[in-house]
């Protein structure tokens, strides 16, 4: 873990925030389908953890109870301890809240406008889109590898197909994601 160890100073804590803040308008679908932009800024930018912190940052907060959210607190504090918790949390939560529930109320009053399902239609591929690249960066460090790339692959096909043409519920395939890893097929 790379982030601990070399603090943040306060401006690099403010472009921090200042990221989040952004990522936090475009999280359509949930801040999940921002990790691709995460993944970029913080590894591969600014280099403040590794791909297995980032990685293992996300999965460890989507396997703790609570809401799936974490993932952010936890990415903030490998890379800035605390003070990044509360910067990276605070720059995802305040925008996207306030505009939810403005919008919503908005919303609410016109929901059987052409408008209003127009857009609440298009949304639908942007989140995809969104859910994919994360889905990506969270695989590629697996696929580059030899040892793992046969089993990653399948693991991924096996989750298309159940998140497509059954109705087995998404975490079961998390569980057999983890089950896969603990069996070292992954």
């Amino acid at each position: 873990m790379m982030g601990l160890a070399s603090p943040l100073d306060a401006s690099q804590l403010f472009g921090l925030f200042a990221h989040f803040l952004v990522l936090s308008l475009l999280a359509i679908g949930g801040a999940i389908t921002t990790a691709s932009d995460m993944h970029r800024y913080v590894v591969v930018e600014n280099r403040w953890i590794d791909e297995q912190t980032f990685t293992a940052s996300i999965a460890i907060a989507q396997a703790a109870p609570g809401p799936n959210i974490l993932f952010v607190a936890v990415i903030g504090w490998n890379v800035a301890g605390p003070l990044g918790a509360l910067a990276t949390m605070v720059g995802i939560l305040v925008p996207s809240s306030t505009l939810t529930l403005l919008a919503t109320r908005w919303a609410e009053r016109r929901r059987e406008t052409r408008g209003v399902r127009a857009f609440v239609g298009g949304l639908a591929p942007v989140t995809i889109g969104l859910l994919l690249a994360t889905g990506w960066v969270l695989a590629e460090p697996y696929l580059r590898d030899p040892g793992h790339r046969w089993g990653t692959l399948a693991l991924l096909a096996v989750t298309m197909v159940g998140i497509v043409r059954t109705k087995v519920g998404p975490m079961w395939l998390v569980g057999l994601g983890a089950l896969a890893g603990a069996l070292g097929f992954v």
